[in-house]
């Protein structure tokens, strides 16, 4: 599942300046009122609070015991909401829970969309888009409904999300407005290395623990089989798939400093460009590039021609944030031709002398990846938030996930997890085509549970019966992520004086990494790095860096409760 896609937000900052005195045209259906940071009493709620005789009890909306009808706006310019109601397990909460949801679309043009509705005064009920500094500025302009007083009254979200996430969503005024999406307590993550099972084993099975193991391995690729591409890194994402390398040469050492472009030394965040691990992994990495032990294509190719090569098994070792994700079909594709073919995983590799239990591949977050949040334009937030709680729980994530019970799951166990038919495992293509039916209504996805239930069940099967991404996930990918809650979200605002910072440093580390790559020695490796470091100085890097430490400790503390 992807869950790394961002938002197209530019301009977001000046239209809410400019609109904080049309935020009453944005608050409850535009209304007039003052916009604040209150959500403003539903009808529903005005009515119950005259009829209903006095009680302790708060009243709790029930779900499917009324009609209920909101829009929905995904905030990204790739996404399109699918008509709710048109796949089987909508169809079904439709039916039955008598939920409508109607999509507002951003037409591949999310952020002029959105600044249009924000002037207009006319916001969707629900938004769903990335955490962080765009959240915060509609939260300043009074259009967002905080959960606070629906969280005791509706169960999922506490029990689910867990305090310690739960306070890293709190707002600078203390209070929640986001849902989250894939959230998680346990680890989860796919990020790894992808190796050609056949090849691998027409050379021997060697040892491919170390990252001496690893290069002496591609060498053996590039001898035997002339035809193949030793390594072929994703880079299709931001780097990722060299951000697997940068793990190797470090104990504890975490992917995410080099998503952030920073690495923490005791209290403070510091320079990318001086810290030693990263500049040996770019070394080793550049090694890799100049040997053509790496595919020459590494900085420019797209995910689909990664997915071709994993398809048509003409790459020996693959590696980056999710693998798994052509790793399977990669694997099925090539088990069509030859039984004993497809694709194995490795536990990362790791520069001798350091403890491979220690050495991380990949990240998570216990927040996940987005966010919904309710507008002050709804008329029944409260109702909203109920439906989002029952999705997020286990009655809707099995529904929204597997499809209504009967068909693929029947019943549920002491723990709410689904009981799988015999459909699941012989209907393979069905059971497919149900649940990528509905990817794109996995707003509030709830990852424990999810994987929780599934690897409960996996377990149960012989290993051939198992999914190919059950069995790596289970014996390698999810041991070997490293919890980088504490990290996110230090992106300044990008109309900020950091934020704009942060722009010119960004094209500079892309440069700089390229040419690392393509540099003819480990000294030039070095000399490329050490100019990097003065320019990122010229532009104000440390100040970034200062930023962004701030934010890192904010995080600390929050995760702590305080």
């Amino acid at each position: 599942m992807s869950r790394w896609r961002k938002s197209a937000y530019s301009g977001l900052a000046i239209m809410l300046v400019s609109v904080m005195a049309l935020t009453g045209c944005s608050n409850n259906g535009g209304n007039g009122n003052k916009a604040t940071n209150e959500p403003a009493a539903t009808n529903s709620e005005t009515t119950a609070a005259s009829e209903a005789p006095a009680s302790s009890e708060p009243s709790v909306f029930k779900l499917g015991s009324e009609p209920l009808n909101f829009s929905f706006y995904g905030h990204y310019d790739w996404y399109s909401m699918p008509a709710w109601g048109g796949d089987e397990a909508t169809k079904w909460i439709k039916d039955n829970m008598k939920v409508d949801i109607t999509p507002v679309q951003s037409g591949g043009n999310a952020a002029q969309k959105l600044n249009t509705m924000i002037a207009s005064g006319k916001l969707p009920d629900v938004i769903w888009m990335d955490r962080g500094a765009d959240v915060e500025k509609l939260r300043e302009a009074g259009m967002l409904v905080p959960f606070d007083d629906y969280l005791d009254k509706y169960p999922n979200f506490k029990k689910w999300v867990g305090e310690e996430a739960i306070n890293m969503l709190r707002s600078k005024d203390g209070k929640i407005y986001q849902f989250p999406n894939w959230y998680t307590s346990q680890p989860n993550g796919n990020g790894g290395y992808l190796v050609n099972k056949k090849i691998y084993k027409e050379l021997g099975s060697p040892a491919i623990e170390t990252t001496d193991d690893f290069y002496n391995y591609l060498k053996m690729v590039k001898e035997k089989y002339p035809n193949v591409t030793p390594f072929n890194p994703d880079l299709a994402i931001d780097g990722q798939g060299l951000d697997v390398l940068y793990g190797a040469f470090g104990e504890d050492y975490s992917p995410a400093y080099v998503g952030n472009r920073a690495v923490p030394s005791g209290d403070k965040l510091t320079s990318i460009f001086l810290d030693p691990v990263f500049r040996e992994s770019m070394q080793f990495e550049s090694k890799l590039f100049r040997e053509k032990l790496m595919t020459p294509d590494a900085l420019t190719q797209t995910k689909d021609q990664v997915k071709e090569q994993a398809y048509n098994g003409t790459t020996a070792v693959f590696a980056g944030a999710s693998p798994t994700e052509y790793g399977a079909v990669g694997d099925a594709e090539l088990k069509k031709k030859d039984p004993d073919s497809g694709y194995m995983m490795i536990w990362p590799v790791h520069k001798a002398g350091l403890d491979k239990n220690k050495i991380w591949a990949g990240t998570y977050t216990q927040l996940g990846w987005n966010v919904s949040v309710i507008t002050k334009s709804a008329k029944d937030p409260e109702k909203i938030f109920a439906f989002l709680d029952y999705l997020t729980g286990p009655e809707g994530t099995r529904t929204l996930f597997w499809g209504p019970e009967g068909i693929y799951w029947k019943g549920t166990d002491a723990d709410g997890s689904p009981i799988f038919t015999d459909a699941y495992t012989s209907d393979v293509e069905g059971r497919t085509k149900m649940m990528d039916a509905t990817v794109n209504f996995q707003w509030n996805g709830n990852t424990v549970f999810i994987d929780t239930s599934k690897m409960k069940f996996e377990l149960t099967l012989p290993e051939e019966q198992q999914s190919w991404e059950a069995r790596w996930q289970n014996s390698i990918t999810w041991k070997t992520q490293k919890n980088a809650t504490e990290y996110i979200n230090l992106a300044p605002a990008p109309d900020s004086e950091e934020g704009i910072i942060a722009q010119s440093f960004e094209e500079l580390y892309k440069e700089a990494r390229a040419k690392a790559l393509y540099a003819k020695s480990d000294e030039e490796v070095l000399s490329i790095l050490d100019k990097a470091q003065k320019d990122a100085e010229a532009i104000g890097y440390d100040k970034l860096l200062a930023f962004k430490t701030t934010k890192w400790q904010e995080n600390v503390k929050s995760m702590k409760g305080n």
